[in-house]
């Protein structure tokens, strides 16, 4: 499978140090194996969406039409404060 990043996702990477940029990207083209490598849990309540474990950082993805579909990238404390904001 093929790895896409959302623009949030590709913004958030740019404004990264670069040993911090090349950590996370190198852990997104993990998932490109099969099986995918990485630490990967589904996210409660929301099926068909994962979440991968990098460091201090989390990738929010889904699967989508045989490709990977990342769209979310940040540090553990505010990645789940962003990806539910405006959801109740």
């Amino acid at each position: 499978m093929q790895v896409f990043l959302h623009r949030r996702a590709t913004k958030y990477l740019d404004s990264l140090n670069e040993p911090c940029k090349g950590q996370i990207t190198a852990a997104l083209l993990d998932l490109e194996e099969e099986p995918p490598k990485g630490n990967i849990r589904p996210l409660k309540g929301q099926p068909g969406r994962f979440r991968l474990t990098i460091g201090n950082y989390r990738a929010l993805f889904h699967v989508q039409n045989n490709y990977i579909v990342v769209s979310h990238v940040a540090s553990r404390g505010q990645i789940y404060k962003k990806h539910n904001r405006g959801k109740k």
